[in-house]
């Protein structure tokens, strides 16, 4: 039987999954990307699916912090998530984790993020870098909907119009 709270990472987990295609809807916008990881010293694949993370991370501490069930996180505002994103301290992103991911890439992309901010110096910087771009992916993808306040709900419509698996 799944616990509320791994329900919750699962879709915290498949809020990060779904930016960057979301994003990258306008090509351009994954060009821009990739050169900003590429002049960062980033390898793409990986600071890719770090920004996937960081996003999940993100999410799940707003909602953690707001006690929201997995049942509630489509309520949740993607204004509340970019601010976490980039006000939230690396040890407040990492706290209330569940102690075993289903999905063992998203075990080893915690991991390495911990890693990043106990580590210190030029990684810190980097993970400054990544909460960076989740925010500015968030605000894109808010932009982009109708609605005065997007929410996580908008952009899981958003991922079931584009096809994108779950």
């Amino acid at each position: 039987m799944t616990s509320n709270h791994d329900t919750l990472w699962r879709r915290c987990a498949y809020l990060g999954r779904v930016l960057l295609p979301l994003l990258d809807q306008e090509p351009w916008r994954q060009g821009r990307r990739r050169e900003r990881l590429h002049s960062w010293g980033i390898d793409v694949a990986v600071g890719e699916r770090l920004i996937e993370v960081f996003a999940a991370l993100a999410a799940h501490a707003v909602a953690v912090d707001t006690s929201l069930s997995a049942a509630e996180f489509e309520t949740l505002p993607l204004s509340a998530v970019a601010d976490a994103a980039t006000d939230k301290q690396d040890f407040e992103l990492l706290a209330g984790l569940p102690d075993t991911f289903a999905d063992d890439r998203d075990e080893i992309a915690v991991k390495v993020i911990r890693l990043y901010a106990y580590k210190g110096d030029q990684t810190s910087l980097q993970l400054l870098r990544l909460s960076t771009e989740v925010r500015h992916t968030l605000s894109v993808l808010a932009a982009r909907e109708s609605v005065p306040s997007p929410t996580c709900g908008d952009v899981f419509r958003k991922a079931d119009e584009a096809n994108l698996p779950q």
